[in-house]
């Protein structure tokens, strides 16, 4: 089947909420969640960061909201370094040297052609100077989940891709995000990440369902230096795919202001950012 190119927002595709009716809007929306950051002054990765994150995590339970069918959470996630010796041994291709290349976890609808995007996808990135280098299914379990996260649960696959010619690692990165931005908009998926340096693995899941669920994270060849972990605990909003934490670059703790509120104080300093121009 041919990819959703609608143009509607991940956020709307990869989730079981309503929409706007009578005293509820999605605008008003606000989080509370809970946080913990594991890392290790060896100078070594190791699997041991990644366990001791993961049971962070499963302490975080009471931080986290369940769902009325009692297994769907907000969400929950893990952010890692890009765990290059655990992809060189599950991925039937070649893959350049560490910070040479970038991979990340790619939501589908369960409605689209996994070659069609792959497809697509090859040409954003030769827009970029960059080549995919090959696509990898994600193992999942989803007889974990609750009925509504499974309701809208997504295709998980995983990209990785490479300069065309050689790049640095930050330069890399920058097309990677310029990657990432135009392959959101123009198919209609969601990245959890994109990058050389880290990768998320998240989903609309409890804190003791996220390693059951991903069983990539129990592997030993999985390691980082760092790792941190969130569970989100939504107080009045309703959990998607998309939603869950960590974000690529940051998760948050307590609460934040609406949407709306954001994008009122966006708009209150584009003057200034205009001025800087």
């Amino acid at each position: 089947m041919e990819l959703d190119m609608s143009g509607q927002s991940p956020f709307e595709r990869f989730n079981t909420a309503p929409a706007a009716s009578g005293l509820y809007d999605p605008a008003r929306d606000k989080d509370a969640c809970g946080l913990a950051m594991v890392a290790t002054l060896r100078g070594t990765p190791g699997h041991d960061i990644i366990e001791t994150a993961l049971n962070a995590l499963r302490n975080l339970e009471h931080r986290g909201a369940v769902g009325s069918d009692a297994g769907t959470g907000d969400g929950a996630g893990i952010i890692t370094q890009l765990p290059d010796l655990f992809f060189r041994s599950v991925v039937d291709f070649d893959l350049p040297a560490q910070g040479s290349y970038g991979a990340g976890l790619v939501f589908l609808g369960l409605e689209d052609d996994s070659r069609n995007f792959e497809a697509s996808f090859s040409k954003l990135a030769a827009v970029r100077g960059l080549k995919l280098l090959g696509t990898r299914v994600v193992p999942t379990n989803p007889d974990v989940l609750g009925d509504l996260a499974r309701d809208a649960m997504p295709q998980i696959i995983q990209v990785f891709v490479s300069p065309s010619n050689e790049l640095s690692t930050d330069d890399l990165e920058r097309e990677l995000y310029f990657l990432r931005k135009s392959s959101e908009r123009e198919l209609s998926v969601y990245h959890p990440s994109l990058s050389a340096r880290t990768i998320v693995y998240k989903g609309m899941v409890t804190t003791l369902q996220l390693e059951p669920f991903f069983p990539d994270l129990s592997d030993a060849k999985f390691e980082s230096k760092l790792a941190l972990v969130h569970s989100r605990f939504s107080t009045n909003t309703f959990p998607s795919w998309p939603l869950a934490h960590p974000f690529r670059m940051i998760a948050h703790n307590g609460e934040i202001n609406t949407v709306k509120g954001n994008r009122n104080w966006m708009k209150a300093e584009s003057l200034v950012f205009l001025l800087q121009t």
